[in-house]
């Protein structure tokens, strides 16, 4: 039996830093066809912007090679390899801009028992050169399989969002066409790599119908259609996105994102949705943000 202790909560990662290129903010657009004009128009007074979802490609170095960042002797590295991508908070303190140095702390946020598994939380903390806060991202896995033998730890260290029941028609649905090459263009464009968004022959190994959209580009999606419908075309205006990954998009089908309902809070509106796929399946459930306003 594969298994886990909580006792690895706030082992810490290794540090890493690096700059942000005006190719790379691009091509993250790109990637995910959001021709906002804040990301690409580089003669704009202020300034390009990267897009708010971009920062997960900034991390990618560090989750694409979690098992060299977690600073223990002894952490089970080998349960890593059943991990698939859970559940996804960012929050934002302002966005990335080309130019920047970004400095990247993190330490394992969580570790608590699933039904499937063990759900382990790694929070990363990114900072500008001066040191001032760019975003918080709390990022999922369920380590599929993996029994956590204690009562898990850190469940308090984990983000709650609001959770809100709307039921009826969705105040706005936008249907988005996933091409056949859309995982190999996103792969190409951020450099999240993983062989089962681009090797039919891996992803069938491990026993996918074949390859499968990357789940970030299908938040990145929905962050696209929330800013430039609810928000003005203003990416600044997001402050917090986050999602559950709960089911799979085949590449040659489509996805609807769905508004589900808007609620004033303190910090502004929160918008509900979600994403669902062409058998009507969520694929991102959950879905949250928050939109400064005023």
């Amino acid at each position: 039996m594969m298994k886990i202790e909580s006792r690895f909560v706030e082992t810490a990662l290794r540090s890493f830093v690096c700059d942000i290129g005006w190719r790379e903010t691009m091509n993250y657009a790109a990637a995910v066809q959001d021709e906002n004009p804040r990301y690409f128009d580089d003669q704009r007074p202020d300034g390009i912007v990267a897009p708010p979802m971009f920062c997960v490609a900034a991390t990618w170095p560090i989750i694409g090679c979690i098992n060299e960042f977690i600073d223990s002797a002894d952490f089970p590295r080998e349960l890593l390899l059943t991990q698939v991508h859970y559940t996804e908070h960012l929050r934002f303190y302002r966005l990335l801009r080309p130019g920047d140095r970004l400095a990247v702390d993190g330490r394992i946020a969580a570790i608590m028992p699933h039904r499937a598994g063990t759900h382990i939380v790694i929070r990363l903390d990114g900072t500008d050169g001066a040191g001032n806060p760019v975003f918080t991202e709390h990022t999922g896995a369920l380590l599929r399989g993996v029994t956590c033998v204690d009562a898990g730890a850190g469940q308090n260290k984990v983000p709650k969002t609001p959770v809100a029941d709307f039921s009826g028609k969705p105040v706005w649905e936008s249907v988005v066409d996933i091409e056949p090459l859309r995982p190999f263009i996103y792969d190409g464009c951020t450099d999240i790599v993983f062989p089962i968004h681009t090797s039919r022959r891996f992803a069938r190994q491990v026993g996918l119908p074949g390859i499968i959209l990357q789940g970030t580009a299908t938040m990145a999606y929905a962050a696209r259609e929330l800013v430039n419908r609810e928000m003005q075309a203003d990416p600044e205006q997001l402050t917090v996105l986050s999602g559950n990954f709960t089911g799979m998009v085949q590449p040659g089908t489509q996805i609807r994102i769905q508004l589900l309902g808007r609620r004033r809070s303190g910090e502004g509106m929160d918008l509900f949705f979600r994403v669902v796929n062409l058998d009507d399946q969520n694929v991102i459930s959950r879905g949250y943000a928050c939109v400064k306003t005023g």
